[in-house]
């Protein structure tokens, strides 16, 4: 894989963690335990996910390519749908409703607590499926692990440490409608290239 898709990766899947309901929760645990706890324990169950989700990318590619690219064309329009359809009030509502925890005593209880909260969370959520999809498409799960990993611990720094700040500067529907025209592109493109091929 090259440099540019790496960060391609990296920067969409970025763009869809923030305005998602995980963003969310890491955004209210922190305002409830210490930043640094969040950030280690989302981190960990931002790596978890991406490691299941780039293994089953892994198995669709053993489908033959036509099925192989039309689950994955749908999956990129159904990521544009969601994002696109679904209102920014509900994610975020529920975002805070799995962020609320009892203040914990201790740090090892805050971290087991975000990671919890982010590994539950993150199940078929729409980054851990476009991970599938970016391993699926590019062959190389290795890479799309490392890029999507690391954009989800970017995310939880940001919701740990600045997240109210960002949401005030870039409104959640931009960054909604920014991700769900990609996705919708990508999805269309992948569609087409099968009727054309």
């Amino acid at each position: 894989m090259n440099l540019g898709t790496f960060l391609g990766i990296f920067v969409l899947m970025f763009l869809l963690e923030l305005p998602d309901k995980t963003m969310i929760a890491t955004i209210v645990m922190s305002t409830r335990a210490r930043p640094t706890s969040i950030v280690i324990g989302a981190s960990a169950g931002f790596i978890v996910q991406m490691g299941i989700a780039v293994l089953a990318g892994s198995l669709l590619t053993l489908l033959p390519v036509h099925v192989k690219d039309a689950v994955v064309g749908l999956l990129f329009l159904g990521g544009a749908a969601y994002l696109l359809f679904t209102p920014e009030d509900k994610a975020e509502a529920e975002g805070t409703r799995e962020g609320e925890t009892e203040k914990s005593a201790t740090r090892w209880r805050e971290i087991l607590t975000a990671f919890t909260v982010i590994f539950i969370g993150e199940f078929g959520d729409l980054t851990q499926i476009q991970a599938a999809n970016f391993s699926a498409k590019t062959h190389q799960p290795l890479e799309v692990f490392i890029a999507s990993s690391l954009a989800l611990i970017t995310v939880s720094f940001v919701g740990a440490y600045g997240g109210q700040l960002l949401q005030r500067v870039v409104p959640l529907k931009k960054i909604r409608l920014a991700g769900g025209l990609v996705f919708a592109g990508l999805g269309v493109y992948t569609i087409v290239k099968l009727f054309v091929s």
